[in-house]
């Protein structure tokens, strides 16, 4: 595929406006914005039965393959077609039940490393994917700590998945539907300050009970569902030493260090994408002419 002379002009066009403001962000750092206040789950996992009702209503709302009835194990992950898996864990003797799913991190890696903003953190609390901005890079999948946003490799159509906290269910007023449909009520949708406040209390009121840990009040930066164990949470798989630094913040000092990589690199790329669904539209044309 050939670029033209005017597209190509575009492109650098473009590359020079990106280049400008990532100077002016190095001269002057862009001001704290104003706290929000997100929403996210806390789940209990001494609650959890491993009913896996949250993976068929996962499945059901968001019109993918209901797969709940699959044999379950301790390395199951999320895929494009299951964006929510229990695993169980046998942890001393004891059955353990953990739900697997997006972390919806406060400061998501996967979001700043998305060149047209497909991804990104919503001022609800989920962080979600919009098709017509993706550009296809992937960059999300490989910045995410958690190995999360998968790519359907094998679509005509391909998409990012990843769970997004039911988002439009949220708009409307509603829980996230694996919440609002779980027996134990080991799954509990409310504001961030609010779960961390009830985890503290839950570990207070029974410290026996709980390992004195919440998961994903402090990882990363925080992230908008949080976990509660009666056992160390690297027994249950988790990660646990991600530190507590949002993953951006490796990435903002890298680019003041490396400017150039962030600014011009990028927009070329972009540039490159514009240019060709340009020149792809065009070839399109014609041939709808001929």
């Amino acid at each position: 595929m050939s670029i033209n002379r005017r597209d190509f002009i575009k492109t650098i066009g473009i590359a020079g406006v990106t280049l400008t403001v990532g100077n002016e962000l190095l001269a002057a750092p862009k001001k704290e914005e104003k706290e929000i206040e997100f929403s996210g789950i806390l789940i209990d996992t001494t609650l959890c039965i491993g009913c896996r009702t949250c993976e068929h209503v996962c499945a059901e709302t968001n019109g993918l393959p209901d797969t709940s009835d699959e044999e379950t194990g301790s390395n199951r992950q999320p895929t494009e077609k299951q964006l929510c898996v229990i695993n169980t864990f046998n942890v001393d003797g004891n059955e353990i039940f953990v739900k697997k799913q997006c972390m919806h991190c406060n400061q998501p890696a996967c979001a700043t490393g998305c060149l047209t903003k497909a991804m990104k953190k919503t001022d609800e609390g989920p962080v979600i994917w919009t098709a017509n901005k993706c550009m296809g890079c992937r960059f999300c999948m490989i910045n995410c700590p958690f190995d999360i946003p998968k790519f359907e490799y094998h679509s005509p159509n391909p998409k990012i998945q990843k769970c997004k906290m039911c988002f439009e269910r949220l708009k409307e007023g509603k829980k996230p539907a694996c919440v609002e449909n779980c027996p134990a009520e080991a799954a509990i949708f409310g504001k961030r300050r609010d779960l961390i406040e009830i985890a503290k209390a839950r570990i207070y009121a029974e410290p026996d009970k709980y390992y004195h840990h919440i998961y994903g009040e402090n990882e990363v930066g925080g992230t908008g569902v949080l976990y509660l164990a009666s056992v160390p949470f690297e027994k249950l798989g988790f990660k646990t030493n991600l530190g507590a630094t949002p993953y951006p913040e490796y990435s903002k000092e890298f680019l003041y260090a490396v400017p150039v990589i962030f600014t011009v690199l990028p927009a070329l790329l972009l540039g490159m994408h514009s240019a060709s669904k340009s020149e792809n539209n065009k070839i399109e044309k014609e041939e709808s002419y001929e």
